[in-house]
């Protein structure tokens, strides 16, 4: 029980009722809920998922993880257009290419 203290003062905590829950305080972070659907390439999934960290953060720590996301897509952008990709096929025979049909 709280009561005074050994100098004669009350409690403060006492007297200042139940601390304020982490939803009553209007200046906490608050979670979006912004959806995000699955684009069906991991990489890039992963990165949309690293999206949802914005929602326990106050907003000046929104830019980090939203820099960190931005450079994770661009990488694997990047990664995309240096695979290579399938064989591509010789172009068709054509009479006006051939070096043989100049003769006279």
């Amino acid at each position: 029980m709280a009561g005074p203290e050994p100098g004669g003062e009350p409690d403060a905590r006492a007297e200042a009722g139940p601390a304020a829950e982490p939803e009553d305080d209007p200046a906490a972070p608050a979670p979006l809920h912004v959806p995000r659907t699955p684009t069906g390439n991991a990489e890039a999934d992963a990165q949309l998922d690293r999206l949802a960290d914005v929602d326990h953060l106050a907003t000046d720590g929104h830019v980090e993880v939203y820099e960190d996301v931005h450079r994770g897509l661009r990488d694997a952008l990047t990664a995309l257009d240096a695979r290579p990709g399938p064989p591509v096929p010789p172009a068709p025979y054509s009479r006006n290419n051939d070096s043989n049909s100049n003769r006279s």
